[in-house]
């Protein structure tokens, strides 16, 4: 079909990257279009994984390119035969034809219910579709100045001063609704959890927003049958601009259930030294329970 030709209706479905089951926080990484009375369906997916990065910190980068090129590979291939298979079903819905391809669950790839509209140039509507609902914001949120990795590296250095790091391990905390791998912890009578969190970012939102995603997922994590206490190692913003955000940040992670420690990096010479008196006091010789 080419532009000038008669408008003809069309569905379309957004695919989302849905990283947290519990609070439903999405974003949006694909479009599919379909009509039936042009035996139309095509898709459009992103396949780079930067922007979801930055959303949501590291995600399992192979895996989504490996995901979202089967969508795309698939629906297209599904659009083909409508468009050249006898005989076709004029009834078929949008929602029936993606779930050939990704039936309805709860994993992290999910079409959006169906929307409608006009057009008289369907591969045009589906590229205009794609930037307003995908590449309209692979700006945001915006880049951090630091990710929780090179936060992570302030503190390391202390830490491996004081032969602290030896002593860690990874612990994954689970609650009924939602699990959590953390890096860095050690166990005496409970879990320590250590956490490096940046909020070395550009934008207040983005800061508050961090700081009310730990709020989330301390709170669905305390209802594990684990005994934790969780301690946050903040990097702060290097912009005198955003000291405000960062207090109410800090207050924010105050209310997670547990009273998790707070340590900043001016704290980080005095908190190691610290734990390392700890883990002297209760004998630990490396070895950490998993």
């Amino acid at each position: 079909m080419t532009k000038g030709e008669k408008k003809v209706p069309y569905g379309f479905s957004v695919l989302r990257y849905v990283h947290d089951p519990v609070t439903q926080e999405f974003a949006n990484i694909g479009v599919a279009v379909y009509s039936p009375e042009r035996r139309y369906l095509n898709a459009r997916c992103e396949i780079h994984y930067g922007r979801i990065t930055k959303i949501f910190g590291k995600i399992d980068g192979d895996r989504f390119r490996q995901a979202t090129r089967y969508i795309q590979d698939r629906l297209q291939g599904v659009g083909h035969d409508l468009s050249s298979k006898f005989p076709f079903e004029p009834t078929l819905e949008l929602e029936a034809l993606l779930a050939r391809v990704l039936p309805p669950d709860d994993s992290a790839f999910q079409f959006s219910s169906a929307g409608v509209g006009l057009s008289d140039d369907l591969d045009q509507t589906l590229g205009s579709l794609f930037v307003r609902l995908v590449e309209k914001y692979s700006a945001l949120p915006e880049s951090p100045h630091r990710d929780d990795d090179e936060v992570w590296r302030v503190y390391r250095e202390p830490l491996e001063r004081h032969d602290v790091i030896t002593h860690f391990s990874p612990k994954r905390i689970a609650s009924p609704n939602f699990a959590y791998e953390f890096q860095h912890s050690w166990k005496n009578e409970k879990w320590h959890l250590y956490e490096p969190v940046s909020f070395d970012l550009l934008e207040p939102n983005s800061i508050l927003d961090k700081a009310n995603r730990w709020l989330g997922r301390g709170t669905n994590l305390v209802e594990s049958d684990e005994r934790f206490k969780l301690h946050f190692l903040l990097g702060e913003p290097q912009d005198p601009a955003l000291k405000d955000s960062f207090i109410k940040a800090q207050n924010i992670l105050h209310k997670v259930p547990g009273k998790p420690e707070l340590v900043k990096e001016s704290e980080a010479e005095g908190f190691a030294a610290e734990l390392a008196g700890e883990i002297k006091a209760h004998d630990i010789d490396g070895i950490n329970p998993r």
